[in-house]
């Protein structure tokens, strides 16, 4: 593969020999794995690995004959197959999309969310008591895994919020007293299953799946919690006052397939408003010990949890915090209900509180403080992850907007134009966001200066356009060129999809209503749906769509 080159340097080629690679690579039949692409035509998902070492020869020999043509594949090829391994990241955005295949079957939701996971190069859910991974390419079932009783898989997460990629997962199932545990790798690969003894769950709590094959287990240590005489509750469950006394927190990460720990943190009580401590905040996992009643509405022992593949957020009556998957707490020193942990998706974490003054601190890889600075840190939705990354911060009493590098260096600073910025992407030398005011404005990711705006407009500066602000961004994808912005309209929830240049801002293409020319029934071809309506993900940089009736691949 040759290697991406700077504009203006010279291309550097790794020639592989045919015969020497055709060797040393598996052989499988004919149309295996879903390929139906002819001899001598690139598959529908991509260059192939004969394509692939094809292109520096093609290249080379296009060049000798004076043509540059080559030299502009070379480099397209070259950032698709970076895009491959960037979180929102898709091979190609420059024409309007159509459906590419349908798998057509439930995926089980998680808590009113579209959960999956990105396990190697395969879209992996739930689906009716099975485990399923589809092929992104080929929309193919590459393995499946039978569940038990009452499964529960994890770490999984909406691709609309969070990013959905992780090394395993780990299964539990089984009724309560017979819970079991497995871990599932990439290809599928699944470790016997281990029995979760009761006596663990009396001593150390009841089982949640954790990140990077742990069983984490959470439960109250100390004194029962005392609730001020001031606390009260209405009839809808409204409850105002401040629990002052209350017991810590001890969470456990056990190894899933051998039972042995990993590590063991506490998380200690603070003071909290009795709102943080009502039955339905943060019940799903730890229940109570000691429910003080008061109309059946508080549960001060009560907790939930989180869990992604880089950082476990744990939350309840008087715990807020975060712990990484090496058991590093963060955060316990924030106050609960008016802070939040996260991570940064680049090996780093933030946590922020807006009690007072909103500040944000940033912590390194291994959990210790590097900075903090003012504001709140929005991370980019996408980027093709060329430059630097950078943070931008928003200070909306001082209206301001603030770029640093995940180390806290200062880039820039500049007034905002309007509150309610979010980082849409990152993309080359341009930092593209949307504003409160309804516009997205591509900015200079150097100096913060404007480059260009958008409001909806056929072009920059065209005023005959329609205004954006009746929509919002729902989601973002990058090709490394292109931005393709999800839009979903105010009322309505129509979703439509925009693509724009990002260094220039001018729209390339749009598919009002979703634009997705429809899901066909290949037993009658009827349409079953049109319209983009379920959420977006990027695997190995194919576009699928996943909502509770399915997956369809949008290329």
């Amino acid at each position: 593969m040759g290697r991406d080159p700077d504009e203006g340097a010279a291309f550097v080629f790794d020639l592989v020999d045919d015969e020497a690679a055709d060797a040393d690579a598996p052989t499988s039949p004919a149309g295996a794995d879903g390929d139906d692409s002819q001899e001598g035509e690139p598959p529908p998902g991509g260059l192939g690995p004969r394509w692939r070492r094809a292109v520096p020869v093609v290249t080379v020999l296009a060049i000798a004959l004076g043509t540059g043509i080559a030299v502009d594949g070379v480099r397209d090829a070259a950032r698709m197959e970076r895009m491959r391994d960037v979180s929102g990241g898709v091979t190609d955005l420059s024409s309007p999309l159509d459906v590419m295949w349908a798998w057509t079957g439930a995926v089980d939701l998680g808590e009113g969310t579209t959960d999956v996971a990105v396990l190697g190069d395969e879209l992996v859910f739930e689906s009716e008591g099975r485990l399923v991974a589809l092929d992104p390419a080929t929309g193919d079932e590459t393995w499946t895994v039978s569940l038990g009783e009452d499964p529960e898989c994890g770490p999984m997460a909406s691709p609309a919020w969070d990013d959905p990629r992780t090394p395993s997962l780990v299964c539990l199932q089984g009724r309560v007293a017979e819970r079991e545990a497995m871990v599932v790798g990439p290809g599928g690969a699944t470790s016997a299953p281990r029995v979760l003894g009761a006596a663990d769950a009396a001593e150390h709590g009841l089982p949640h799946t954790g990140p990077d094959g742990t069983v984490l287990r959470g439960r109250r240590a100390g004194p029962a919690s005392e609730v001020d005489r001031d606390v009260t509750c209405d009839l809808v469950g409204e409850c105002s006052g401040y629990v002052r006394t209350g017991r810590d927190l001890v969470l456990r990460a056990e190894d899933a397939v051998t039972g042995e720990e990993r590590w063991t943190v506490t998380v200690p009580f603070r003071v909290t408003e009795a709102v943080q401590c009502t039955r339905r905040f943060g019940g799903e996992w730890g229940g109570s010990e000691n429910r003080v009643d008061l109309s059946g509405q508080l549960d001060p022992d009560a907790f939930g949890a989180r869990v992604w593949s880089d950082l476990v957020n744990v939350e309840g009556c008087g715990v807020q915090a975060a712990v990484t998957p090496d058991g590093v707490l963060l955060g316990a020193e924030l106050e609960p209900g008016t802070s939040y942990m996260d991570a940064l998706g680049t090996g780093g974490y933030l946590g922020t509180s807006w009690s007072d003054v909103p500040r944000t601190t940033l912590y390194d890889a291994d959990g210790d403080v590097v900075a903090e600075v003012s504001g709140y840190v929005i991370v980019q939705k996408s980027t093709d992850e060329s430059g630097a990354a950078v943070l931008l911060a928003i200070d909306d009493l001082g209206r301001r907007l603030s770029a640093y590098e995940t180390d806290g260096t200062a880039r820039w600073d500049i007034a905002l134009q309007s509150s309610g910025q979010e980082f849409l992407a990152q993309v080359g030398e341009t930092v593209v966001i949307t504003t409160g005011a309804g516009t997205v404005r591509g900015l200079d990711l150097a100096t913060g200066e404007g480059e260009w705006l958008w409001d909806g407009s056929t072009a920059p500066g065209d005023s005959d356009g329609g205004y954006f602000g009746t929509a919002y961004v729902v989601q973002t994808f990058t090709d490394g060129e292109l931005v393709l912005l999800l839009t979903e309209t105010d009322g309505t929830g129509t979703r439509g999809m925009v693509a724009l240049d990002a260094a220039t801002g001018e729209m390339v293409w749009e598919q009002a209503g979703g634009g997705a020319a429809g899901v066909f029934d290949p037993r009658g071809g009827d349409v079953l749906e049109r319209g983009v309506t379920g959420d977006l993900i990027a695997v190995d940089g194919n576009l699928l769509e996943v909502s509770s009736v399915g997956v369809r691949r949008l290329g």
